[in-house]
């Protein structure tokens, strides 16, 4: 049973308020952001289906994906996306110590720095999210005084979980997302299936609505 809520309640905003959960705007805006990638053809995919929409969203890329793959990492930014850091290796944070996540996170930071496309990038790309949005007060203080921008959500589409139908994944984010949230899919192959069912019905969805999909700045 996932016990994680669709939509972030609002106590965990008061309680972590350093950490980013959403981009308040009078624009119809939504930041679509994707975990886990690189990974072939899926990542592949969703560059196609974001393109027919002239849409821009943000990678949280685990760098030994990044390491596999570094034609797909190159090719979201040359798509013009944004890049975020989502450890080196999808380790959780409660059961990290502080010292061994921001090893862990430096050295993924390293992996994409030194993917020569990153030159590429016109903005910032020292966001950071948690893997299993597991984050300790002091790893995140920590992050935080190394310049990284922490990226939570406010919606999950729970795309990764196989006992949620890929028409629940859809209603998820079509029946709980406003415009400034940041909402979490996943281009990983355990999140595929609904991923790929969910992803374009949303942006259809939203853009018939008038919304425009961005990358999450700097």
């Amino acid at each position: 049973m996932n016990l994680i809520p669709v939509r972030t309640l609002k106590p965990a905003k008061s309680l972590f308020p350093d950490l980013v959960w959403d981009l308040p705007s009078k624009e119809k805006v939504i930041y679509l952001t994707f975990d886990d990638g690189p990974t072939p053809i899926i990542t592949d995919w969703t560059l196609d289906v974001l393109k027919q929409y002239n849409a821009k969203a943000t990678f949280f890329c685990i760098g030994k994906n990044v390491e596999a793959h570094p034609d797909i990492f190159n090719k979201i930014i040359a798509d013009g996306h944004s890049i975020g850091n989502h450890t080196y290796n999808h380790i959780k944070g409660w059961t990290t110590s502080t010292k061994n996540y921001v090893s862990n996170i430096e050295k993924a930071q390293k992996v994409q720095s030194n993917i020569e496309n990153s030159k590429l990038l016109t903005h910032n790309y020292k966001l950071f999210r948690p893997p299993y949005g597991q984050i300790k007060p002091k790893q995140a203080k920590t992050l935080i005084q190394l310049g990284y921008k922490i990226i939570m959500w406010m919606v999950v589409a729970i795309d990764w979980d196989a006992s949620v139908s890929k028409e629940k994944c859809l209603g998820n984010v079509v029946n709980n997302t406003i415009s400034g949230d940041i909402v979490v899919f996943h281009d990983s192959v355990k999140a595929a299936n609904n991923m790929q069912y969910a992803l374009p019905k949303v942006l259809e969805y939203f853009s018939e609505k008038g919304f425009k999909f961005k990358y999450i700045p700097e």
